[in-house]
């Protein structure tokens, strides 16, 4: 499920059907039943654009974009926001998945100091290794949901985190595949049955 870089695909030797915890995450967002006016779906980095462009089209609301500089394997810096604009908006940010949370919580500290209103992360993958919870508490976020396709340990456990299941979606995928139907087309947004 969110394969970190589609390529991966390749390294099996049977067949494997790629996975998006999109339609979970979304519905989640849904869910709050939040003012699509007030929405900015934020990429936390220039590798998530795509992603935060889908998820901007099934929540509505505008985009923005954080332009991250690595200062070297294990430091990045955010500088600017493309995009948007922020200031009194609940902004969502979705990534594949969360490690140490340094990238993220740098997005959410530069979207905070440019007066966002809401801050909600999402992932699919709550690797969470330290420093992550650490960084996580000290962030100015409002709610990290994160998918249960790693188990999240009681001693990570924050108030702030929400941990959905995927177990649906993944059924979905074992009745499409036995029965030769469309895995893709789970993914359609006019398809309702995830």
């Amino acid at each position: 499920m969110d394969l970190h870089a589609p390529q991966i695909q390749g390294f099996f030797d049977v067949p494997v059907d790629h996975l998006y915890a999109a339609p979970v995450l979304t519905n989640y967002f849904l869910s709050k039943s939040f003012d699509p006016a007030e929405i900015v779906v934020v990429s936390p980095d220039e590798g998530s654009i795509k992603r935060a462009i889908g998820h901007s089209k099934r929540l509505g609301g505008k985009l923005a974009i954080v332009d991250k500089v690595r200062d070297n394997a294990f430091k990045t810096q955010q500088k600017n926001i493309i995009g948007g604009p922020v200031e009194g908006k609940i902004c969502l940010m979705f990534d594949d998945m969360i490690s140490t949370a340094g990238s993220i919580c740098g997005a959410a500290r530069l979207v905070h100091e440019a007066g966002a209103k809401e801050i909600h992360l999402a992932a699919t993958h709550g690797v969470l290794c330290d420093p992550a919870i650490e960084n996580l508490r000290k962030a100015p976020i409002d709610s990290l949901v994160i998918t249960n396709t790693i188990p999240l340990p009681l001693e990570k456990r924050l108030d702030s985190i929400q941990v959905l299941t995927v177990a649906p979606l993944l059924a979905e995928a074992i009745r499409r595949i036995h029965s030769n139907k469309s895995i893709s087309q789970m993914f359609n947004s006019d398809d309702s049955s995830v």
